[in-house]
């Protein structure tokens, strides 16, 4: 039986440490994710003050506080998330504050029982009679080792009792701390619905606003995807020479070595054969898949891949091959990998984009004031490849990744 009390209590041991490390990864987990969403907030606010210089009611304007309400609206969910974990670990905390409570008195009460016994029994006279009243020997030695062993005990009891008080202290004190906290969220989430009001009421003022002009706004979106769609063309061009290029040196190489050049889908990727080098570079940007660095330093998403409508004029489709980034005025654009630029277009208004080529996968910035690298140079990791265009707004650019003619979505490359 002793055997298997022990063996339970190891069992609640190691699952109460558990919870406690789990709780711990989930608290910190939920702070690292408030702490990020502060500075998105941050970052899109600053992207609010360029573009309430401007006193009329812009689209621009429009998209960013539409960014930032969403970017709330998650810190909100996140603060909550914490004020749950905060009740719950509250209630295991009282809990355990009730079961200290408990065997706290259980010792008090067989302390409290020790005492009289030794008081009763406290002169030498007394002792001495109860080891002589034995029948024999062996009885008598029982008595005086039992006589050492109640009093060794009786030390341990308060003992325990001292450990069992300096427990509760403890646990009462991380009790306060964590109702501290959670009277902090609930003022930061309280806080975070009064600005979310405010800026949902913003928003729906801008709205009204840009419907008055919904005729001028169709024509500039409608300008945007010719511009757009312009680009793209620029884009698969330069791509296409540099696959047909490809697929013509391997033929040489296949017919100087007297072997056969493989053959496939003049519109796939796969004709672009790559030299052990390139195909390295390729399968190193794949691996780098999630963990690429932003083409800014600083940045938030105001425009995102594919098709889709436009979120204040009805019936309005949008698409973007990429994403669209705000950031500051003047900021450097940096090639998110190692590659070898495959191309510099200018495109409309004295603007630019630059290709870079990492094997069969091509990264292309635009909406570039300037542009600091030339056609057929090396370029390594964030380095500076030109300047962030800013409008009468605000600053932003485009990232888009392509895969041979294929286009994807740069969320999935970049670091979170």
């Amino acid at each position: 039986m002793t055997k298997l009390k022990y063996i339970l209590s190891l069992i609640i041991l190691f699952v109460g440490v558990g919870f406690a490390i789990a709780q711990n990864q989930s608290k910190d987990d939920l702070q690292s994710k408030k702490r990020q969403l502060i500075k998105e907030i941050e970052q899109t606010n600053r992207i609010l003050r360029e573009t309430q210089k401007n006193k009329k009611a812009t689209l621009t304007q429009l998209n960013a506080l539409v960014k930032q309400i969403q970017v709330r609206e998650r810190l909100i969910n996140t603060i909550s998330s914490e004020i749950r974990m905060l009740e719950g670990q509250i209630g295991k905390t009282n809990s355990e504050i009730d079961q200290l409570k408990d065997e706290l008195a259980q010792l008090k009460l067989e302390y409290a029982a020790m005492i009289k016994f030794a008081y009763r029994n406290q002169s030498s006279y007394n002792k001495l009679m109860f080891v002589f009243a034995a029948t024999n020997f062996n009885q008598a030695y029982k008595r005086l080792k039992y006589l050492q062993q109640f009093s060794e005990y009786r030390q341990k009891q308060a003992r325990y009792i001292e450990q069992a008080q300096s427990k509760l202290e403890d646990k009462m004190l991380e009790l306060e701390d964590d109702k501290k906290d959670k009277s902090v969220l609930l003022v930061d989430e309280q806080q975070e619905k009064v600005i979310l009001g405010k800026e949902k009421n913003q928003q729906e003022t801008i709205a009204k606003q840009l419907t008055v002009k919904e005729s001028t706004l169709k024509k500039q979106i409608s300008a945007k995807q010719a511009q757009t769609k312009k680009l793209d063309r620029q884009i698969e061009d330069i791509i296409r020479k540099e696959i047909e290029a490809a697929r013509k040196k391997a033929e040489a190489d296949a017919k100087a070595k007297g072997t056969k050049m493989p053959t496939g889908d003049k519109k796939s990727s796969s004709n672009l054969a790559l030299t052990p080098e390139a195909q390295k570079l390729s399968n190193n940007f794949t691996s780098n898949k999630g963990r690429l660095p932003w083409p800014v330093e600083k940045g938030t998403i105001v425009e995102f891949f594919g098709t889709h409508e436009h979120p204040q004029l009805k019936g309005v489709m949008v698409s973007n091959n990429g994403v669209d980034i705000k950031t500051n005025k003047g900021a450097s654009v940096r090639a998110v990998f190692t590659g070898r630029v495959s191309g510099v277009i200018q495109i409309v208004g004295g603007l630019y984009a630059v290709l870079i080529n990492h094997g069969e996968y091509t990264t292309v910035y635009s909406n570039l004031s300037s542009v600091s690298v030339k056609m057929g140079q090396e370029v390594t990791t964030k380095q500076n490849i030109g300047t962030v265009a800013t409008d009468e707004e605000l600053s932003s650019m485009e990232l888009q990744v392509w895969k041979g003619i294929s286009k994807l979505n740069p969320i999935d490359w970049l670091a979170r």
